[in-house]
């Protein structure tokens, strides 16, 4: 009896090892396929192309600014520059307004504003009225032009009016030659003939 019982704890005790070795190798065998499952720490750490992506778009937006940049507005109407529908000139900006009544009835708008060039003659501050008008024809500079309006000629005989070079010169202000013209490109000169009637009042400010 007693071999019997000795027999029987040493079954139970090499089972009972056979188990703990089979749960060690089973555990090892988890955490490597764990291991393998999860992304090693240097590949969570980096960025995703897409992110960097996304990052690089935002900085460019944000740095750039075109989108929200402001365009640049065109100089207000002079201040006492008459009322009614008229051309106004600057003589100090080189610039002239089409002023007409707004089409809702509102009171008046601009409805062109650009840049000249004067020649070496300007009119002198005051209202005028459009004379003449020429299609096309030769300006007192010698120079081919077309579209020109005249509103006045003052006492020497110089006469002043807008209009523009056929060849989209520009007259020389600092010229011996004592010239009224006051040019447009061809495209402000197109504009300016469609506006400017006989009898259109013409404001020359400061």
């Amino acid at each position: 009896m007693a071999r019997h019982t000795s027999g029987s704890g040493s079954g139970f005790f090499v089972t009972a090892l056979t188990a703990a070795a089979i749960a060690v190798v089973a555990f090892f065998a988890y955490q490597a396929s764990a291991a393998d499952d999860r992304p090693s720490a240097a590949a969570s750490e980096e960025p995703s192309a897409s992110a960097s992506e996304g990052d690089s778009d935002g900085a460019g937006g944000g740095g750039g600014g075109g989108e929200g940049a402001e365009e640049p507005t065109d100089p207000a109407l002079p201040e006492e520059s008459g009322t009614g529908r008229r051309v106004v000139y600057a003589l100090a900006q080189q610039r002239v307004w089409l002023v007409d009544a707004a089409a809702d009835g509102s009171g008046e708008e601009v409805t062109s504003t650009f840049e000249v060039f004067p020649s070496s003659v300007g009119p002198e501050p005051g209202e005028y009225a459009i004379t003449s008008r020429t299609a096309q024809g030769t300006g007192s500079d010698g120079v081919p032009m077309e579209h020109a309006v005249i509103f006045h000629a003052d006492a020497e005989g110089i006469v002043f009016g807008f209009s523009a070079a056929t060849d989209g010169s520009v007259p020389n202000p600092e010229s011996e030659l004592r010239t009224g013209a006051i040019r447009q490109s061809r495209g402000d000169g197109d504009t300016m003939w469609e506006f400017a009637e006989e009898g259109t009042a013409v404001v020359v400010v400061a």
